[in-house]
């Protein structure tokens, strides 16, 4: 049966136009998308097939195993071509392989092609090397091609990170489609119509069904993929069938010597050669396809199966170099549980080694279903590694779970130091779920545990986290914590830890009001963490910093350091961290009054009420909560009790200043003014204490606004001064030169003049801030202004939907029928902003379906009419 391409010269052009601009100095990534069986590695073969002569291919795939190999295709791909990548993939730290597989891409003297397929299998490690990779990859002369299934790569895959974030005019993106009806009846003939009813236009599902045709000779068309599958398979001599059966449970492909352990001669699979059901390469053999695999191997008896995973075991153990993730599957997968305990803490540690937190999570799971089999230091050292792992994944909930599980088995065990060290990391663990006396507890009794015995690091890492701890809750013992945690790393002399102690004196400094001393401190604690390749300090350091720098309006600074830190973050793929400071990039976006990106990236992060809460809730809601209520949306009062509620948890002075603003501000513009004094007496109270002068300024200004006479506080911003004395224009002009719209149209409507009022007006109309701009209107009618513009807003003027500039893309995206996924692909955001954006389109054009919405946009001229073209083929 031919299995020549159909329809995809398209999908070639693309791929031969990336590799030429990456012949003349243009490097570029192709992110190549589609179901299973649509063709993406008979593409790729081909587009390999014509490079020029003379260009670099490297192939690695990803493998369908229980814990995904550790940079698993990263080693596949560069093997025998790089020695000295060979030694860092072997002995070098994760650092090294970052920066060695952008050398070889950097280096060569001709074109290269990287080829990384079926990444929805990939590990964290190769996924942090293909983001790395992919961010830096336009100055070389090199092509990153990565294929996968985008019908298994949802919102919360790990590879949506990688995909959703790549943007610019170095990514291209291609989906691969279904075979139209033309191109299966070019292949069937007279069976096409049942033949393409049954099969969509599947390539691999169409040539399975007609070879198992050809086969059987008859035109039985079967009901499944398996099904044609097996009809092959059948027809084979047993002895090849047996063969087959036993390669069948080694996902993608089998290693010749591998191969040869298991079936001995592999002549004994010429026929199943020649029927096309597998391929003998020089280095492998594989299947035609990982569905054929899988067809196979599920086709087997349970202790068939089982046994053929005990043959793999045996032969992969025997061999020298033992590959742990490949063993621990085929030790799950043959029910031998001693196997998997002893192997699955070794897979673990390499693993974390090569900051994979997905697969240290995923060995350490399988672990601790054998509990029963695991001394209980063992499982104590397990619980206390997973939680580690799982809140840098911002999945405290269950870190906390195994947080908790490792103390009471150190408690019974009589472990001092295990138990200090395991309390170190329950508390971050209750602080990402507010629990903050919780977490304040657990670092003090960590604390207390570590000075009974020697001095160790362990008793300054204990000491730093306090300080980070009581840092971020506020409070008057913040400065002796740093103190404390500083001298303790002076006796020690771990570098990450005096970086870390510089970072926590200076925002005990900063707190205390020396604001330029402070961050000078934490700008050197940030260089010194780093330097020292503490990811986790680092990263803490530099949110700590940005935080400071938002909170002190630095926003030039605080946008730079904002832009490295969440590089950092997402290449380590930590992202608690990541997401939190993402929130603070929303918070920045929404100051310089991008609204609407700015909602939709904090809902993203928020998520649902009565969802599992993560630890950057606490970023992204009270600023959410806030524009919510500017904007006078529906659920605005619903996300300011949820804001309110964290805030009572949480115990922690950031979050009750934005809350309690959230409050005062909700009530300044419903006209209620009393509804304040609630907030206003607690925000009074709070900003008491030294250090907290410029949030004294802000609540001032907000009192007067609120109609109060009030003196200007001491240590107050000019900008907050400005407006508290009535001098608005003042006001207006420092925050239009920080770029603040909103904050600049509140000074102008307290100018009693009808030109500045009106300048509000239109800026609030633009934001979209209805109950300001209600506001206004009312002035204006009081100051006898007869012509009072009345909408509707800027953002959405140029079409009569009342939709904003993102949701016009979104709804033109729709009228294509895409999926929320392949729209969140199209548009670089996540599929929860996609589902956001689609839910307030259906509201706003007050319609039920994604196909009325479609429909509905047409008729309003927001979406062109549909021209009817005949179907063409892909090319």
């Amino acid at each position: 049966m031919s299995t020549a391409l159909l329809e995809r010269a398209g999908e070639l052009e693309a791929l031969d136009a990336a590799l030429a601009a990456a012949s003349g100095g243009h490097g570029g990534v192709v992110l190549l998308a589609g179901e299973a069986g649509i063709g993406k590695t008979s593409l790729i073969r081909s587009f390999l097939d014509r490079v020029p002569a003379g260009t670099r291919v490297l192939v690695g795939a990803c493998d369908d195993l229980v814990t995904p190999r550790t940079l698993g295709a990263v080693r596949d791909a560069f093997a025998g071509h790089s020695g000295r990548l060979d030694g860092l993939l072997a002995e070098g730290s994760r650092d090294d392989v970052l920066v060695g597989v952008l050398a070889e891409l950097v280096d060569g003297d001709r074109p290269t092609v990287l080829v990384v397929e079926d990444v929805h299998w990939a590990d964290d490690a190769t996924l942090d090397v293909l983001r790395y990779v992919s961010r830096r990859i336009e100055r070389t002369s090199a092509v990153l091609v990565v294929s996968y299934r985008d019908d298994e790569v949802g919102r919360d895959h790990p590879a949506q990170r990688l995909l959703g974030g790549l943007a610019g005019t170095s990514v291209r993106r291609v989906v691969v489609p279904r075979l139209s009806h033309a191109a299966v009846a070019a292949l069937a003939g007279a069976r096409s119509v049942q033949l393409f009813a049954l099969t969509g236009g599947n390539p691999f599902y169409v040539t399975e069904v007609l070879a198992a045709g050809d086969d059987a000779g008859d035109d039985t068309v079967p009901l499944t993929v398996a099904d044609a599958v097996m009809a092959r398979v059948h027809g084979l001599p047993p002895a090849t069938r047996t063969a087959l059966e036993q390669l069948a449970v080694v996902p993608s492909q089998v290693e010749l010597p591998l191969a040869r352990a298991l079936v001995g001669d592999l002549t004994v699979l010429a026929e199943a050669e020649r029927r096309g059901v597998l391929e003998v390469r020089p280095d492998a053999v594989a299947f035609r396809h990982e569905l054929a695999r899988r067809a196979v191997e599920d086709a087997l008896p349970a202790s068939e199966r089982m046994r053929s995973h005990t043959a793999v075991l045996e032969a992969l153990l025997a061999r020298d170099g033992v590959d742990l993730p490949r063993v621990l599957h085929h030790a799950v997968e043959a029910a031998d549980d001693e196997r998997v305990v002893e192997i699955a803490p070794r897979a673990a540690a390499q693993a974390a080694r090569d900051g994979s937190y997905g697969q240290v999570v995923g060995c350490l799971r399988l672990l601790l279903a054998r509990e029963h089999l695991v001394p209980a230091a063992d499982v104590a050292a397990a619980r206390h590694q997973l939680a580690d792992a799982l809140w840098a994944m911002d999945e405290p909930t269950e870190a906390l779970e195994h947080g908790l599980a490792a103390v009471r088995i150190l408690e019974e065990l009589g472990d001092v130091v295990g138990l200090g060290e395991a309390l170190i990391v329950l508390g971050p663990a209750q602080w990402s779920l507010a629990l903050t006396a919780d977490a304040k507890a657990s670092l003090a009794r960590a604390v207390a545990l570590l000075e009974s015995v020697p001095e160790t690091p362990a008793r300054t890492y204990a000491l730093l986290w306090r300080s980070v701890l009581l840092a971020m809750v506020g409070g008057d013992d913040v400065l002796a914590s740093a103190e404390a945690a500083a001298a303790s790393a002076e006796r020690t002399g771990t570098p990450e830890h005096l970086g870390m102690s510089l970072t926590c004196l200076g925002r005990a400094r900063l707190i205390g009001g020396e604001h330029d001393a402070g961050l000078e401190l934490m700008r050197d604690g940030l260089a010194a963490t780093r330097a020292a390749g503490a990811h986790t300090f680092t990263l803490i350091a530099y949110g700590l910093l940005v935080l400071d720098l938002f909170a002190l309006a630095r926003y030039d600074e605080c946008r730079r350091h904002l832009d490295e830190a969440i590089a950092y973050a997402e290449e380590l793929e930590t992202w608690f961290l990541a997401t939190s400071w993402q929130a603070v990039g929303y918070r920045l976006r929404a100051v310089h009054g991008d609204w609407e990106g700015a909602i939709a990236g904090l809902r993203g992060i928020a998520g649902v009420r009565g969802e599992p809460e993560r630890g950057s809730l606490r970023y992204a809601l009270p600023p959410l909560a806030r524009l919510l209520a500017r904007r006078g949306d529906d659920d605005a009062a619903a996300h300011r009790a949820w804001a309110c509620d964290l805030a009572a948890r949480a115990e922690c002075y950031d979050i009750w200043w934005a809350s309690g603003l959230v409050e005062i501000e909700t009530a300044w513009l419903a006209g209620r003014p009393s509804d304040a004094d609630e907030a206003l007496a607690r925000l009074d109270e709070l900003t008491a204490r030294p250090g907290r002068e410029h949030d004294r300024g802000e609540l001032a200004r907000w009192r007067r606004r609120l109609g109060s006479a009030v003196d200007v506080p001491d240590g107050a911003r000019p900008v907050h001064a400005a407006g508290i004395r009535g001098d608005w224009a003042a006001a207006a002009a420092i925050w239009e030169a920080e770029g603040a719209p909103y904050h600049q149209a509140l000074e102008l409507l307290d100018s009693g003049a009808p030109d500045p009022t009106l300048r509000a007006l239109r800026i609030l109309d633009g934001l979209g801030a209805r109950p300001a701009a209600r506001l206004a209107r009312q002035r204006l009618r009081a100051l006898g202004v007869s012509h009072i513009p009345r909408g509707p807003y800027a953002a959405t003027r140029a079409n009569p939907a009342g939709l904003s500039d993102r949701q016009v893309e979104v709804v033109r995206l729709l009228a294509e029928n895409l999926t929320n996924a392949e729209i969140a692909a199209r548009l670089v955001i996540s599929e929860k902003t996609a589902d956001h954006h689609v839910s307030a389109i259906l509201a706003k054009l007050e319609v039920r379906t994604r196909r009325e919405a479609a429909a509905r946009a047409r008729e309003l001229g927001v979406v062109p009419e549909r021209r009817r073209t005949p179907r063409q083929g892909y090319g």
